[in-house]
């Protein structure tokens, strides 16, 4: 599957091989052998053709790049962004699409530092493959977005928390975060986990059909044990996300007493926001971001 067709049509996510022409096809990068020591420069090769459109944000008044994240077993790559100015600000965790951290995901980071955020975007993917040079979205999907264990994700962003407030520059009592596409899944997921975040931000991540040995629960099957209040920000025609899914989960929400919400975009696809590829929709990329910053400020992030 090419990145035209990406969230344009449905993906059997228990059978994610099933999206690619062939089968198991990993570009000739071996999950087993590789491990990601650091972040690729530019977009990755599967988000090719980079439309015109995509914006990038520079760094004035920010400090900006690459740091080395103490984990559990070693360290991985991820990208921080803050304002350059004194102080310790508030923590936004930023968390990548299938297509790793790269420039889209670092840009996310840098339009956060400009809001006054210290904002951290691990590469989540490290220990399974190095999605970046991966050319067909099927196999991301199978060899290495299906063997992230949710376990793994938790803990590596707490990792990230931990390495925020170490740094001397954030708050670390007021995080939020914000996530897309697999990250707006974990969004979720890890409101479900820490009960320490102040919100949290979910794009059009799946909530239902990815569940497995390491994946145990569904957003949809613990939505009304939420305690984290996470605006959920969804399109209208995401083939990834049906309605039906949509209610469901919104009538889990409701039992929480979280105060989570759910907003539907209408006559837009799953990646409105994601401003380099052809599902973009400006208008609903801007009033999301906006309801997206307001979200945070209002939850005391």
């Amino acid at each position: 599957m090419k990145l035209m067709d990406y969230g344009v049509k449905p993906i059997d996510f228990q059978n994610p091989a099933s999206a690619s022409g062939v089968p198991g096809a990993a570009e000739g990068l071996s999950r087993r052998s590789f491990v990601v020591t650091s972040l690729a420069s530019g977009f990755a090769v599967a988000a090719q053709p980079v439309l015109a459109q995509a914006i990038t944000t520079d760094t004035r008044g920010l400090v900006a790049g690459e740091v080395s994240l103490p984990v559990a077993d070693g360290k991985i790559p991820a990208y921080v962004a803050r304002p350059a100015k004194a102080g310790k600000h508030p923590v936004v965790l930023v968390v990548q699409e299938i297509f790793g951290v790269h420039e889209h995901i670092k840009d996310m980071c840098r339009r956060y530092a400009k809001m006054g955020y210290y904002a951290i975007a691990p590469e989540m993917f490290a220990r399974q493959g190095d999605v970046s040079r991966m050319t067909d979205i099927g196999a991301i999907l199978s060899q290495v977005v299906s063997k992230v264990p949710d376990a793994q994700v938790c803990a590596d962003l707490d990792a990230a928390v931990a390495f925020a407030r170490a740094s001397g520059h954030a708050d670390a009592r007021r995080v939020g975060l914000v996530g897309y596409c697999w990250g707006g899944r974990t969004a979720w997921v890890y409101a479900r986990h820490n009960p320490q975040l102040k919100a949290a931000v979910a794009y059009y991540g799946l909530l239902s059909g990815m569940k497995s040995d390491i994946k145990p629960a569904d957003p949809v099957d613990f939505a009304a044990e939420l305690k984290v209040p996470v605006l959920g920000l969804y399109a209208g025609t995401d083939a990834f996300v049906k309605a039906e899914v949509v209610d469901q989960m919104r009538a889990g929400i409701a039992k929480s007493g979280s105060g989570s919400e759910i907003v539907v975009f209408p006559n837009v696809n799953h990646g409105f926001n994601a401003d380099y590829r052809p599902t973009y929709d400006k208008g609903a990329a801007l009033y999301a971001q906006k309801l997206a910053f307001d979200w945070l400020k209002d939850h005391g992030v």
